[in-house]
């Protein structure tokens, strides 16, 4: 099993480099685990408290149900992934079955923060994105998805999101093995990475002929 770690600002283009490798590979050789997934549930909070999460810091997200998944997964045996919502800020009764695949990819802002996680990947990408470029993304995002006005998400870009970047997701891009700067836009960089996956997938399938026993003789 091949676990590829996929970081970056907020904004940044994260998702859209995952989509872009996913299609160069097969469907059933690849599960995605979203870090937004195993944020703190918080539904219990007031709406003024949860207007205040700070969901740019490392403390908010359950990094040990996060790492333990990723382990029975590892291990060949399928999980409940959590459903987490930002409008409520709570976690839903229902969950996600992911079952294991020849390639885990785990994707969020602040997965190169965490040393245990680091530890699990194999290869480790930081998408890179100009300042300005990612606000505007987030602005359209939040307000489409997240149903915060444009006032909500200006005060909440200069309030969590720009320092937190700059404390603890920009550091992390010193761990990457691969920077994609241009997000999505890099067709380059997802052509490698794509091609790399794609090395591992069909040598895990040669091992496995190799490693198959012969037919017993009648």
């Amino acid at each position: 099993m091949l676990i590829i770690g996929i970081a970056g600002g907020s904004g940044s283009g994260k998702s859209t480099v995952v989509k872009q490798v996913i299609k160069h590979l097969p469907r059933e050789a690849v599960t995605v685990i979203p870090q937004d997934a195993y944020y703190k549930d918080n539904g219990h909070k007031t709406a003024p408290e949860r207007a205040k999460i700070n969901f740019d810091h490392p403390t908010s997200i359950e990094w040990g149900l996060l790492i333990k998944q990723l382990e029975t997964l590892k291990a060949g045996i399928p999980i409940e992934m959590p459903i987490y919502s930002y409008v409520t800020c709570a976690r839903s009764k229902e969950t996600i079955i992911v079952n294991p695949a020849q390639v885990i990819i785990v994707e969020g802002i602040l997965i190169l923060t965490n040393p245990r996680l680091r530890s699990k990947m194999d290869i480790k990408v930081f998408v890179d994105a100009d300042g300005d470029d990612r606000l505007m993304r987030i602005i359209r995002r939040d307000i489409e998805e997240r149903g915060r006005s444009f006032h909500q998400v200006l005060e909440h870009y200069d309030s969590f999101v720009k320092p937190m970047h700059l404390q603890f997701i920009e550091p992390t891009k010193r761990y990457a093995d691969i920077i994609v700067p241009q997000g999505g836009q890099n067709k380059v960089a997802i052509d490698i990475l794509s091609s790399r996956i794609k090395t591992h997938i069909n040598l895990d399938v040669h091992d496995g002929k190799k490693t198959k026993s012969p037919p017993k003789p009648k």
